[in-house]
Parts: structure tokens; sequence; C-alpha cells
């Protein structure tokens, strides 16, 4: 049988408002009728309903966090600085995991209209109409983890991000001082916001050095170790050489060094490597990776940060850019 708060009155003889403030936390209750209502609540095993508390109150406590990947070690640090800044200010992270799927990301957003948490912090790879539109329509403060160009004054969501372009420069600029000549890039899906934004950065370099661009030298590795893998085999059968690599984050880089090892490619001295995120990964591999740096932890921490002066009161948007930096390690010397 489940009690109420009713029932708790009734044994206790105190009235139903006096229950629900000793249970709830909120408004004055005397210390000696809080503890008999306590001690009652707490031998009928009485479990309070959380959403009808919410709805009453008008918040949850409750904060959405979407990731495309629940495996991905990327995202490791993120979720620490959110649920370090969160937990800190009486906040719970719920996380949910989209699969880069534009469909998830749509239908979750749209549940955000139920009230059933008080904001959310989102990472995709492409913000595009669809999802941003359904983000200005949940009702709800949304802190998005890239770029938008398209954001309004008005609207409801800030952005924070890691420059992905400079990043690329970064990597570029590294194996161009190193004497490569004859590079390749393992990145994603030219679709996606994030592989287009790397790729900007990389030919901007090109251009700066007065270099051509070759479009069957930037391979699709699916940002995951597999297609890494999949695509440099692909690249190498076909007759592709390259003196460095960029490859769109460490995960990916562990399939490029198991091919390496394979096929008798010595790095750094055959080929130079220079990876992204300076995971766990960059520092347990062999050789270690050089690895551009984006900041995982800052992107959490300043996300959970600027949708807590959200639900504050601040309605004027608010956006952050970090900048990346390149750890050099034995990949890329």
């Amino acid at each position: 049988m489940k009690y109420g708060i009713k029932d708790i009155a009734l044994i206790t003889g105190y009235s139903t408002s006096t229950v629900a403030r000793a249970l709830g936390g909120n408004g004055y209750c005397d210390i000696e009728k809080k503890k008999k209502i306590l001690a009652v609540a707490k031998e009928l095993n009485y479990e309070s309903n959380s959403s009808a508390i919410a709805l009453r109150r008008g918040y949850t406590k409750r904060i959405l966090f979407c990731i495309p990947d629940i495996c991905n070690i990327f995202y490791f640090k993120m979720i620490q600085g959110v649920i370090e800044v969160l937990e800190a200010n009486g906040y719970y992270a719920m996380l949910y995991t989209t699969e880069k799927s534009l469909k998830k990301e749509i239908d979750i957003i749209r549940t955000l209209k139920q009230k059933f948490c008080d904001g959310m912090i989102m990472v995709s790879f492409d913000f595009c109409e669809e999802n941003i539109s359904a983000i200005r329509a949940c009702g709800c403060p949304v802190v998005l983890t890239n770029k938008y160009d398209g954001q309004q004054k008005d609207d409801n969501f800030d952005y924070i991000f890691v420059d992905h372009t400079l990043g690329m420069a970064l990597a570029t600029e590294h194996l161009l001082a190193a004497g490569c000549k004859n590079m390749a890039v393992i990145s994603g899906d030219v679709k996606e916001q994030t592989t287009r934004e790397r790729l900007d950065g990389y030919l901007r370099t090109l251009e700066k050095h007065g270099l051509p661009y070759d479009a069957t030298r930037v391979l699709n590795g699916k940002y995951t170790n597999e297609g890494a893998y999949a695509a440099f085999s692909e690249f190498i059968q076909n007759g592709g050489t390259a003196d460095g690599l960029i490859v769109s984050n460490d995960y990916a880089a562990m399939g490029i060094l198991r091919f390496c090892h394979e096929h008798g490619i010595r790095i750094p001295d055959d080929m130079k490597l220079i990876s992204f995120d300076n995971t766990d990964y960059a520092v347990s591999s062999s050789p270690t990776l050089t690895s551009v740096d984006m900041r995982q932890y800052e992107i959490g921490k300043y996300a959970a940060e600027i949708l807590l002066e959200r639900l504050r009161g601040r309605t004027e948007t608010r956006n952050i850019v970090l900048e990346p930096t390149l750890v050099e390690r034995q990949s890329g010397k």
C-alpha cells in the first residue's frame, strides 16, 4: 500500500499543510512536530511525488545533458565539469545519448516542454535549423557546446565552444614546421558542422603557405577507431602515401597506430601523427600522441555555469569561445 500526506496527517494528528511543510522542507515547522512526522513517514516508507512537487515549485533541480556517444572518452571530462558545477549548486545531471541521430536530438528537445527538467546542455556534431527550431520552441534555457551563427538576441540558448578551426590550423602548422610535405587528414562526414569547421582550418593554413588542396587526401574516419582504420587502409591500398597525418580524435588515432604496427609504418620516423582531444589515450599509447587539447572539462564547467545564470534570471544571450592548445608528444616529433 502506498501512503500519502493525508495518511501521515491522520496518524500524527497534524494538518496536511504542516505535514507537507515538514516533508518538503519549505516554510516553518516546529522541530518536534517535524521529527514525529519524519519518523512516521519513514515507518510508512513514504515517497514524495517529485513531479507534483516540481509542478508546485516551478522547478525540478534537474538538468538534462545530451551527448552523442556515451562510450567516447572525449565526453568524460566534460561530464565531470558539468556535474561538479551542478552538484555544488544543488542540481542533478540527467545523461542522455543521442547516437548522433537528429531525430533523437529533436525528440529529447521536445520533451522539455513537459517540464521534467529545468534546462539542457546539448552536444551535437551539427546544430542546424531542425534542432535549433526545436530548441527555440521548447520553452527552457539551453546551452549548446558548439557555435550557431544564426543566433538571435532573444533566443533561449547560449553556446560555448572550442575553436575547431584554430585547432586544425595548429595541427597543420605543426606538421608543416616538422617538414611534412605530403599530409593527409582523417576527419568525419563533411555534412557535419565539426568536420566543416576543422577542414576550414586546414584549407586556410594550406592557402597561407601557398600549398594546394587535394580532396582525395581528406578521408572520412567517422570519428571512430574502426572508421579511421578502414579509411586509412583503403587510402594506402589505393596507392596513397603520407608523411604526416591529422586524425579526428585520440580514439581514432588508436586505429591508425594499430594499422601502422601491422604494416610496418614507423611513427614518427615514417609518418608523423597528430590527433585531437588530449585524452588518456594520448599518454597511454606507444608512441604517445601529439594531440590538440580541446578543453573538455572547461566546456562542461562553463556550460553548467551559464545555464545556471539563465535559470537565475539572465535573459540576454552569452557565448564563450575557448582556444585549443597543441600538446606535443612522441608521435608528432
